[in-house]
């Protein structure tokens, strides 16, 4: 790989073309097939941009979705294929972007140190063969895609019978995924799915081929290393290897948050790096006898990358987490945001972004998914939210129904967001006699959801210009809380050169170290659950929370032992982490469960 990062994914529409941007520069980035009609319309608004003619791939037409999915992955991968061969064709002029993929390297890479000495040659047959050979070495960014694999949907035809399970959304993405030309990886995310993951055995791109090189690799997103494992068993006892473990903290990350059962980020990464060689035997020898049964052998033990993502903010947090954990790479997400050539925010959603502080970013119950989701407080989903409930028509309009899946008062499931499902358990809860109190208390936990599906698309349609008449303007955005320490617009260059050390976009910035931040994340967390259990009282949720808490202050012993392994850092971190990292623990030790 080119690059030391890759950009996640980014709600639905913020990353959906991000690799026509930045592919062509070796950077790999993460796009969502959950959506097929956000996806068509990209395929339409890309395809027409270059002058290509647009044939669509029609609502009632065979298997819509999936072929959807792999016709738009096969129009990037041509593209930016395109893109690349033409960059390479370049002169080496300062300035021109085949000069600016070689300069946006890491600046230990051997790619750009050859680059370097190329360009302090003499004119001549010499450099012109360098230049060749630097060309040749040069690779693009992987094109990868990610499935949430608890949306999974099942289809239903007419509203009446199931059309199959493998029309579910999960499966139909994973078909149109696994159809498509990519050579690039599939990123499961949100926990294991036994379904989908058994799918994954009708694909032949998934299994190495005679030269042992599989073509579509497998890379699970994780927040601990027992759920990992249990997830990579299971594939590999199939035929399937995990390529990548990519660990995500459960709090201090964009869109849906995960939280752990107390397990901190450092500790995590550490029984990977303890265990990461054991497990990798482990699941190898299951793996070869899952290949056996399918008539494959193998020798040689593949490789397996292990990467971290979720609040990292400075060159120095970037590099001690690869370097201490032995890392392969890490990945940043929200800052991209504030990166127009990237990432599709529209212009009213980017400038608050920009004048954003950390109480703008807070963790909600607003995604129907009944999952934690982080969210941006004054958003145009939020204001839109709240007019309807003024009107007196609460919940949204229900279109695209990937998200339906509460069966409480209908026969066929329905979105919690949506104006049937609120409308009908008001309703109910008016029956119920419940004091004034405890009423509003109810309402506001039904009503606090939003429309996702239409909410994570809107700016992307507005950045571009593809909005509908009578389509809302109402955005849906998802950072993470790291995206309070930054606060203008950026260049692709300038994030690049942040990330590897070049420049500080942070330099006159009070901010949090990663973990810490994570932690203090955690207290409050665990804060808020104790006061919702005074209200709703079980001794089941009594000792989780206590086991909670205890997991915690593990962690806090955890990052106190670490400190003792720098001791020519010592002032920094007892400044900057140390003295922190007490006052978390002291805040922790006053919470009473």
């Amino acid at each position: 790989m080119a690059h030391k990062f890759h950009i996640p994914v980014l709600g639905l529409g913020f990353s959906i073309d991000s690799p026509l941007k930045v592919a062509i520069y070796g950077i790999s980035s993460v796009v969502s097939i959950v959506d097929d009609e956000l996806i068509e319309r990209m395929r339409e608004y890309h395809t027409k941009l270059r002058g290509e003619v647009f044939t669509p791939i029609l609502k009632q037409s065979f298997d819509k979705r999936a072929r959807r999915i792999t016709c738009y992955l096969n129009m990037m991968l041509r593209m930016v294929t395109k893109d690349f061969e033409e960059l390479k064709q370049l002169p080496f002029e300062s300035g021109n972007d085949l000069c600016r993929y070689f300069e946006l390297l890491p600046d230990d890479s051997q790619l750009k140190h050859g680059y370097e000495l190329m360009m302090d040659y003499p004119d001549g047959e010499r450099k012109t063969i360098f230049q060749n050979i630097l060309r040749n070495r040069m690779e693009m960014g992987s094109i990868d895609v990610n499935i949430m694999s608890k949306v999974d949907r099942v289809n239903h035809e007419n509203g009446a019978g199931v059309t199959g399970d493998e029309e579910s959304d999960a499966l139909t993405a994973l078909r149109g995924f696994a159809n498509s030309r990519l050579n690039s990886s599939l990123i499961l995310s949100a926990g294991m799915n036994p379904r989908l993951y058994s799918y994954i055995e009708q694909f032949n791109d998934f299994f190495p081929d005679e030269n042992n090189i599989i073509q579509k690799k497998i890379i699970l997103k994780v927040s601990d290393f027992r759920s990992a494992f249990i997830q990579a068993k299971f594939l590999a006892k199939k035929g399937i290897w995990v390529s990548e473990f990519r660990v995500e903290s459960g709090l201090n990350c964009g869109g849906h948050a995960f939280a752990t059962a107390g397990y901190l980020l450092g500790p995590i990464l550490e029984e990977f790096k303890q265990n990461k060689h054991q497990m990798k035997e482990d699941l190898f020898s299951l793996y070869t006898t899952g290949l056996k049964e399918k008539g494959i052998s193998i020798d040689d033990l593949p490789n397996q990358r292990i990467s971290v993502q979720g609040g990292i903010g400075t060159a120095a947090e970037n590099d001690f987490l690869i370097k201490h954990y032995q890392l392969d790479s890490t990945g940043w997400g929200s800052p991209f945001l504030l990166v127009p050539e990237v990432t599709n925010v529209d212009e009213s959603t980017l400038q608050q972004l920009t004048n954003a502080n950390e109480d703008s970013y807070y963790l909600s119950n607003s995604s129907p998914l009944g999952v934690l989701f982080n969210n941006f407080k004054n958003s145009g989903i939020d204001k839109e939210r709240l007019d309807r409930i003024k009107k007196g028509k609460p919940g949204s309009p229900c279109k695209k129904k990937y998200l339906c899946t509460n069966t409480e008062f209908t026969e066929l499931p329905i979105c919690t967001a949506s104006r049937e499902y609120q409308h009908l358990k008001i309703n109910d809860l008016k029956t119920k006699g419940l004091p004034i109190s405890a009423f509003e208390k109810e309402l506001e936990k039904v009503t606090e959801k939003v429309c996702l599906c239409e909410g994570l698309c809107s700016s992307t349609y507005q950045k571009i210009g593809i909005l509908k008449p009578k389509e809302s303007k109402a955005v849906a955005i998802c950072p993470g809380p790291n995206l309070a320490y930054f606060s203008r617009v950026y260049s692709l260059d300038e994030m690049v050169g942040h990330i590897y050390g070049r420049e500080n976009l942070l330099e006159k910035v009070q901010r949090p170290n990663v973990l810490i931040k994570e932690l203090d994340l955690y207290v409050n967390y665990l804060n808020t659950e104790i006061k919702m259990m005074m209200d709703d009282f079980t001794e089941k949720k009594c000792a989780q929370l206590a086991k909670f808490k205890i997991q915690l202050l593990a962690g806090i012993d955890y990052y106190k032992s670490l400190f003792t392994q720098f001791p020519e850092s010592v002032t920094f971190f007892k400044d900057r982490f140390y003295s922190p990292l007490l006052s978390a623990e002291s805040a922790l030790n006053k919470l009473f469960i």
